[in-house]
């Protein structure tokens, strides 16, 4: 504690420029003007890549991260009922939670009927590959696809829901070897905190990895090919912030803090998410970052990697309000059924969503498919803005992750609360280097 206590004046005197969320912060500014002004340079190869490499160097450790802390979390429980209680616990979360996202986005569709009278003519063909995805998401297929052919495959692809099977499994095996186990679980551990040095190393070229991927994206798309369609932007962000404010800040405030000091407190993961668009890039250090926080580590171990697949706010917001933007758009009536339909097959398509590139706009396909054939042509209206409301799906989802772990070590007893309150009180120290 008195380490902590003398470093913390140095960490808030450190220099502005050489803060990680400032340096992201301008990276992505300069991106964006890069991809306004020199749109082919912003398109180059080698600009894309540094965006691309970025994201590739912190999906080489989620494997690793997963494993380490959710096995570590399980195997120093010594009750196995507790593990399961967790496990419930957070589900239940995830379904009322998720269920208010889709709710939110519903609501906010049918009171803003932006759709109506966009005269764009869809084309069908410009979102075959994403229908043939959604096609093969069958329910009994996500379910098959949870257990890897081999342990090695799983970690070799970085499947997040396989990594965390084999995790809980090794987990209760390490639990029940007892005493004989003690020293495999201090080398799990060793690892995990090598694995988090070796983040620490990658965070450093965050600001590039931003810079790319907003220069990028910008100087691909640009703002001009926005169009008519900015008010189905404008509005999807709209929805997304009032469910953090509202849905996550009454979560927040029944656990006893402020969602905006809690936002603030993880700006550095938000500010690499929006630079990525991303969540999965800042999952380690949000996870590492919870456990500073006053969490449970065996909670944390548990909660984040799972709502990375069940706890998906963003994306639920996303299928609403973009299925009835495309009903409107083509002049179809749905009835209530029709929209109750939407939020019971957007509950299950959008599980396991955050492993599959461009997952929001696949779950998406899944979803029309069910509700209305019909309005399948009608993905390739929102096709090319799908790439701006990636960011705002991203980061709903890694804030409302962060807010379900405080929930589940609270409803555990299992919070801290005074450390809570001390992080969340000085958002001005920075939180990358307490482990270094």
């Amino acid at each position: 504690m008195t380490t902590m206590a003398t470093a913390a004046p140095a960490r808030a005197s450190q220099a502005w420029y050489k803060i990680l969320y400032v340096q992201v912060l301008i990276a992505i500014l300069i991106g964006a003007v890069v991809g306004c002004l020199w749109p082919s340079v912003a398109t180059n190869d080698w600009v894309k890549a540094l965006g691309d490499g970025f994201i590739k160097l912190i999906k080489m450790v989620i494997a690793p991260i997963i494993f380490c802390t959710v096995t570590s979390g399980i195997a120093h429980i010594q009750d196995a009922k507790k593990v399961g209680r967790v496990g419930v616990k957070a589900l239940i979360y995830f379904e009322i939670v998720s269920s208010f996202a889709l709710l939110l986005g519903l609501l906010m569709g049918n009171l803003v009927q932006i759709g109506h009278g966009l005269a764009v003519k869809p084309d069908a063909a410009a979102v075959a590959s994403y229908v043939k995805q959604a096609e093969a998401s069958k329910t009994i297929d996500f379910f098959l696809n949870i257990i890897p052919d081999t342990v090695v495959g799983a970690f070799a692809r970085g499947d997040v829901l396989q990594v965390l099977l084999f995790a809980i499994l090794f987990g209760f095996s390490l639990m029940a070897l007892g005493s004989r186990g003690e020293r495999l679980r201090g080398m799990i551990d060793d690892v995990a905190h090598a694995v988090f040095g070796v983040i620490a190393i990658i965070m450093k070229a965050a600001p590039i990895g931003a810079f790319g991927a907003m220069a990028f994206t910008i100087g691909k798309f640009g703002p001009a090919a926005l169009g008519n369609l900015i008010g189905l932007i404008a509005l999807f962000y709209a929805t997304a912030a009032l469910f953090v404010v509202v849905v996550l800040g009454l979560i927040a405030r029944l656990v006893g803090f402020s969602i905006f000091k809690f936002v603030v407190y993880i700006k550095d993961e938000i500010l690499i998410v929006l630079g990525t668009s991303s969540s999965e890039s800042a999952l380690p250090q949000l996870m590492e970052k919870l456990e500073r926080l006053g969490c449970s580590k065996p909670v944390v171990g548990l909660v984040v990697p799972t709502g990375y697949s069940f706890n998906l706010d963003g994306t639920n917001i996303y299928m609403t309000l973009a299925t009835l933007f495309i009903a409107q758009a083509l002049g179809v009536d749905l009835t209530f059924g029709q929209q109750l339909t939407i939020l019971l097959v957007a509950m299950l398509t959008s599980k396991g969503a955050s492993g599959v590139t461009g997952a929001g706009f696949i779950t998406l396909a899944a979803t029309l498919s069910v509700v209305n054939p019909a309005l399948v042509p009608g993905m390739a209206i929102v096709f090319s803005i799908d790439k701006f409301m990636s960011e705002v799906r991203a980061l709903t989802n890694i804030t409302g992750n962060g807010i379900a772990a405080v929930f589940v070590s609270w409803w555990e007893g299992e919070l801290e609360h005074a450390t809570l309150q001390a992080r969340l009180n000085q958002p001005t120290v920075s939180t990358t280097t307490d482990t270094q």
